[in-house]
């Protein structure tokens, strides 16, 4: 008997989708320039954004250069990438005549880039089509080398990437598309990357990181071979997060993050997302607030609204994250993984809700800048935002894994309480 549509999301066809190649460790990004050569790259578009100043751009372009690679440098891509972006990358690969593309950062520049690639493989098409799943209809595209400054996106790992729709910035969509060509070539994780990045930026980063490793482990597809890295995960963050928040060069701490981030990926590589990044993209949408606070922010709501779907995967959790529940119910197991998170979002200085976003509370905030001009600096928290934004992730695609059932009306609670409410 054939399988109805409304039937697809209730008996899910759980895919495997694969994991690029990678190199991880201390001086992995050493290799970058004998790795673009080996796959055949002879001048690259180098895509990255907000590593001004850092060293990081100038030293990986001289290991790259000294290969006889030349470097076309293309640092314009913005905080949660936007479909000019991707559109203006493709441009200048071309104009420049080149064959490959290095993405060096965190989620916009890799997302970007394989934005990028897309509109090179499909003769210009504008990347707001691609949006959804497996929409490629070319399946080569350019050679891809993704080197991470961050623990958090898990991009350079996963078959996603994350794209701002700008056509309409009275309505902006903030969209996912999921699709096996667009995985990198080489995926390059190096923990001495990451001791740059600033103190606020490796704790949303982090919380990134939970949220993916949180969402697979209780996401309705239930895909077994998600779990045992989603679990493994959720116990590397708890031990070496904020190490490396507070001690940044502490070569344990932002290698066991390192780890944390790139299997939590493969977790949700094919076990899902959830609301937690639901809600992360509509509000990225509405006001360009950095993704990593975005789930900050959300993640102990979210996980709140999917208890009572999911009570026993929470108190497995608990211990994970420090949690002592041999005298505890199940119900109060699940309760304490809920309180783990606020206690650990509280140590970290992520702020109680967004309303509580300032343009001071981090160093990159671009609220009523660029695009995003005339919304002012601070959240509008109003009913009608709060509607807004449940509007916006019911047509996410990241909503239909989250666990526990979803409407508008059945969100605005959660979303309300993110907006202006504290723990």
């Amino acid at each position: 008997m054939a399988i109805e549509l409304n039937q697809i999301w209730d008996f899910p066809i759980k895919e495997f989708h694969p994991f690029p190649k990678a190199k991880l460790g201390v001086g992995a990004h050493d290799m970058l320039g004998v790795e673009a050569k080996e796959l055949g790259m002879t001048r690259v578009l180098l895509m990255t954004t907000g590593l001004r100043g850092s060293g990081i751009i100038e030293e990986l372009t001289g290991k790259i250069e000294y290969q006889g690679v030349d470097v076309v440098l293309f640092d314009e891509v913005q905080s949660n990438p936007k479909d000019t972006n991707a559109m203006d990358a493709a441009a200048r690969y071309q104009s420049e005549k080149c064959d490959g593309i290095i993405s060096v950062g965190g989620g916009s520049s890799h997302d970007a880039a394989k934005g990028a690639r897309m509109v090179i493989a499909h003769d210009g098409r504008n990347i707001n089509e691609f949006e959804g799943f497996s929409k490629a209809t070319n399946k080569e595209n350019p050679k891809h080398i993704a080197v991470s400054t961050t623990a958090g996106t898990g991009s350079e790992t996963s078959w996603a990437y994350v794209i701002t729709d700008t056509s309409d910035m009275e309505k902006p969509h903030k969209w996912v598309a999921f699709d096996d060509t667009c995985l990198v070539d080489l995926a390059m994780d190096d923990p001495l990357l990451y001791y740059s990045c600033p103190q606020e930026f490796t704790a949303y980063c982090g919380f990134d990181v939970l949220a993916h490793a949180s969402e697979p482990w209780v996401s309705r597809l239930d895909f077994a071979p998600s779990l045992g890295n989603a679990k493994y995960s959720i116990e590397l963050i708890a031990k070496h997060l904020p190490t490396a928040v507070y001690d940044p060069h502490n070569l344990e701490a932002r290698t066991g993050m390192m780890h944390a981030q790139y299997i939590a990926a493969q977790a949700f590589n094919s076990g899902g997302l959830g609301q937690i990044h639901s809600m992360s993209h509509a509000v990225s949408a509405y006001f360009d607030l950095h993704h990593g606070l975005n789930n900050a922010i959300a993640l102990p709501r979210v996980w709140e609204y999917n208890l009572p779907a999911r009570y026993e995967r929470f108190a497995e959790m608990a211990p994970l994250l420090g949690v002592d529940t041999r005298n505890m119910t199940t119900v109060q197991a699940a309760d304490s993984a809920v309180d783990a998170a606020i206690r650990l979002s509280k140590d970290l200085g992520i702020p109680d809700n967004f309303g509580a976003v300032r343009p001071e509370s981090y160093q990159k905030n671009r609220m009523n800048t660029g695009l995003y001009e005339g919304r002012g600096t601070q959240i509008d928290t109003s009913d009608e935002m709060v509607r807004t934004i449940s509007e916006h992730m019911m047509g996410d695609w990241c909503t239909p894994a989250n666990p526990r059932e979803c409407t508008v009306e059945s969100q605005l609670p959660m979303i309300r309480h993110a907006m202006t409410g504290s723990y």
